[in-house]
């Protein structure tokens, strides 16, 4: 039997397994080219299609490049039927597929219509063209765009989206103008529209309806001036409902859109191992970011990422509550960063307690974070560094979770380690924090250099201080992640990225030395405050220095 009939007896046998989800997902992929031709095979029988389409379709997005050349090659057969037509569409959508212009002007006349009307007659075509429109790149597609957003029952949100995604700016002013007529997702969509276009047009719009918009729809004009102006006040710390929506609009009510420096403000130092600050106009270099909407998505904004520069390191997942934490590695930061943070290094190499003068000295690069208000907390941590996927907590917490509800039974098959691993060797605290109140809170640090390049002979000097008693502070900007999984299990994790120190923590980890960390938790908007404030009082409790 050739390589092709293995691969396509294989395919057939997962598809008609007794959990053909679980079965495709355990198929081989390593060799994704003779797959995708086995599945476009399938496609194109008319019997597997009937019987198979959405196992087929899910396997072509998972594929990568050789499934997307297959989909190109099914949406161009003529003839195609227009419930095939729709899934393909959907399925290059989600991949962020460019398809030809030409495919989808033909599309436009004779595809299955949304609820609005009939895409042939000109009503409303269906969200996944108006996806695809958006994705092609081709101006020519932003009048179509454009009509949908006078028509409630169009999908204007998408529309918008769409004409964002295609920097559209003709189309800058009728979004902002109608974001009175729109409500819920859809005037999201309208502000994230006008964040992609990247128009200074729209600040006026945007000023304008701030002042006469409801409370619910405060963050999301106040979070597109921030990202059109550059301009990032300083609101009240846990601040919300009508309160926050009153910082917002006084905080833009004298219309000034010009960006000030950065300030550094409200240091006061609780004790030698706790302190906070406020960063005001912060440069914003580094911070938990929105990505651009996923095409197909119906929320605007979901995925999130660690940034630097706007340059995405980690991707950071949704802020659901009930969604699993996950961490990714996407790249690493330019050497500016590894400078930046460089800066503390001279008042790190025994850290034992922080002053006022401490933090003062330190604010050219506090101001590089993000707006907001700050926790700093001089912790000793145990921590041990981690290379293997299943002795991560990232896996390890499953189990956690198993024997907390007395299931005893073995892990599914296909749930693997390295299906929860963030990408890289990173530190982890060796046990949960102890005395919270949720029963488990996990603690990981990420690299923001690869492990790789640490050099041996710096771990090999930090070593030797601590031998000698001395304590060099590595810096990790950090926070607080609440969850309630499947809203089944609390959770909650100290995560954060190590900003300088990688060489002290492989030193401490490999001495079995609790780790010196100058942890910088912003509170407050947007970062879990309540869970926040608890959870870093947790930390504070278990592993403050003591002075």
């Amino acid at each position: 039997m050739g390589d092709h009939d293995t691969v396509r007896v294989r395919l057939r046998a997962a598809l008609r397994a007794d959990d053909p989800w679980t079965a495709l997902y355990l198929l081989n992929t390593d060799r994704p080219g003779p797959l995708a031709g086995a599945v476009e095979e399938l496609y194109r029988s008319d019997t597997d299609r009937t019987a198979f389409r959405p196992y087929l379709t899910w396997l072509l997005r998972s594929l990568g490049e050789p499934g997307d050349a297959v989909l190109l090659r099914l949406l161009a057969a003529p003839g195609l039927a227009a419930d095939d037509r729709q899934d393909l569409l959907r399925a290059a959508v989600v991949r962020g597929l460019r398809l030809p212009a030409e495919l989808l002007h033909t599309y436009a006349q004779d595809a299955p219509a949304s609820s609005g009307g009939n895409a042939g007659t000109g009503g409303s075509p269906a969200p996944e063209l108006v996806d695809a429109m958006g994705l092609s790149g081709d101006p020519s597609f932003a009048p179509r765009l454009g009509a949908l957003l006078e028509d409630p029952a169009a999908p204007r949100g998408r529309a918008a989206l769409a004409l964002g995604r295609l920097g559209a700016r003709a189309w800058t002013a009728p979004i902002a103008g109608r974001l009175s007529e729109v409500t819920g997702l859809d005037h999201t969509a309208f502000t994230v529209a006008l964040e992609l276009m990247g128009d200074p047009a729209a600040v006026p719009h945007l000023l304008r309806w701030l002042a006469e918009s409801s409370e619910e729809r405060v963050y999301d004009v106040h979070h597109a001036l921030v990202r059109l102006t550059g301009r990032d006040p300083l609101l009240p710390e846990r601040a919300s409902g009508a309160t926050y929506a009153a910082a917002v609009r006084a905080a833009w009510a004298d219309g000034r859109t010009e960006r000030t420096p950065a300030v550094v403000r409200d240091l006061a130092v609780e004790s030698g191992a706790r302190a906070t600050f406020s960063v005001d106009e912060g440069a914003g270099r580094i911070r938990v970011a929105f990505d651009p909407p996923s095409p197909g998505s119906s929320w605007p904004r979901w995925d999130r990422c660690l940034t630097f520069d706007r340059k995405p390191l980690y991707r950071v997942g949704s802020l659901c509550d009930t969604c699993e934490l996950v961490l990714t590695l996407l790249d690493w930061p330019d050497d500016e960063a590894a400078r930046i943070a460089a800066r503390m290094r001279g008042r790190l190499a025994d850290l034992d307690r922080l002053d006022t003068e401490l933090l003062s000295e330190w604010s050219p690069v506090l101001a590089e974070l993000e707006t907001g208000h700050y926790r700093a907390l001089l912790l000793d941590l145990p921590l041990e560094q981690v290379a293997e996927p299943a002795r991560s907590w990232w896996y390890r917490r499953a189990a956690a979770r198993a024997e907390a509800d007395g299931d005893d039974g073995e892990r599914p098959e296909c749930d693997r380690p390295e299906d929860y691993w963030p990408g890289v060797a990173h530190f982890q605290l060796t046990a949960p924090v102890p005395g919270g109140r949720v029963p488990f809170t996990y603690g990981a640090f990420l690299p923001s250099q690869p492990p790789e390049a640490l050099d041996p002979a710096a771990v090999a000097r930090h070593a030797a201080a601590v031998a000698a008693g001395e304590r060099p502070a590595a810096v990790v900007l950090g926070w607080i992640d609440d969850r309630y999984v499947e809203a089944l299990h609390e959770e909650r994790w100290l995560v954060g990225a190590i900003l300088d120190g990688h060489h002290r923590l492989a030193a401490y980890a490999a001495a079995g030395v609790p780790a010196r960390v100058l942890l910088l938790a912003r509170v407050g908007e947007g970062s879990g405050a309540d869970g926040g404030l608890e959870g870093l009082a947790e930390v504070a409790a278990a592993y403050g220095c003591r002075e």
